[in-house]
């Protein structure tokens, strides 16, 4: 009966921790970083030295600017020039300005979105971006440059219909706010020490290698998770080019913290089984020797 009761116990504290920890993860993530303006920022403003940023910022105001531009047979030969342009702008100071004010606008769009009523899509308007790239080629006497049209040009991070489907989700987790981290450690040490005090050492190291594997597929879990959900949002980004690379990269960006958390909780899982089971082959050894 004890070792049925034991075997019970070991299946739920697995099935929860490995349920608990993406869930705690997320949970103190939308709280922590996501909802928070300045820590938003200091996530997606390096962003402005992508790569992929870059070329997205570059093509749109290229592209933009193509639209009112009729030279003919020198029209991709000027193509070529505003867009090497461009790219140029992007690697100045100038451009890192423009685009954290563009993202501290996003922001606002990210709360309003996810915490909001109507359904309305995440995006990064770059009108700000191309505002201040067509004054420094202006300023630097850039031919054609008097032409870039200054418009709502966006990069779309997320579409209506997938921040309806999120909205629930999102607000569910910032009112966990930090607790079901708090929870899941107060559970591990209550668990495990009712273990050892019950059932013995060679029983609390039991308990112990369990929890590591909580941890383990916990982690694995939420590393799903993330690849999954990178996936279905850039399945909504229109098209294959260049502002799919700019979405990629302020996903990632975001979400940085969280893989960061997927090593740092797989980690522990494996110290925790280690311990555990290292720990059982002592005593069993001891008990042996005697």
């Amino acid at each position: 009966m004890r070792t049925y009761l034991s075997a019970a116990l070991s299946a739920v504290l697995l099935v929860l921790l490995t349920l608990l920890v993406p869930f705690s993860a997320l949970a103190a993530w939308v709280d922590l970083e996501l909802d928070d303006s300045d820590r938003y920022l200091a996530a997606v403003s390096p962003l402005a030295s992508d790569p992929g940023v870059r070329d997205t910022v570059a093509t749109l105001v290229t592209d933009e600017a193509m639209k009112n531009i009729d030279v003919g047979p020198l029209q991709d030969t000027v193509e070529e020039f505003l867009g090497d342009t461009a790219r140029s702008f992007t690697t100045t100071e100038a451009f890192q300005k423009a685009w954290d004010g563009a993202n501290r606008t996003a922001h606002q769009a990210v709360t309003a979105a996810l915490h909001g009523d109507d359904g309305q899509a995440v995006t990064i308007d770059l009108a700000p971006v191309i505002e201040r790239v067509k004054r420094e080629l202006m300023d630097e006497g850039v031919p054609f440059a008097d032409l870039i049209p200054v418009r709502h040009t966006t990069i779309t991070l997320l579409s209506a219909d997938r921040a309806d489907e999120l909205r629930t989700s999102f607000r569910w987790l910032r009112y966990c706010s930090v607790w079901p981290a708090v929870g899941t450690a107060v559970l591990l040490v209550l668990v495990v020490g009712l273990v050892f005090v019950r059932r013995g050492v060679r029983g609390g190291l039991l308990a112990t290698a369990v929890a590591g594997v909580g941890f383990v597929l916990g982690a694995v879990l939420l590393r799903v998770a993330l690849a999954v959900g990178r996936s279905r949002l850039l399945e909504q980004v229109p098209g294959p080019g260049s502002d799919r690379d700019g979405a990629a990269a302020v996903y990632d960006a975001l979400t940085a913290s969280l893989r960061t958390t997927v090593w740092a909780v797989l980690a522990v899982g494996l110290l925790l089984v280690v311990c555990g089971t290292a720990g059982r082959f002592v005593a069993a050894r001891r008990t042996a020797g005697r």
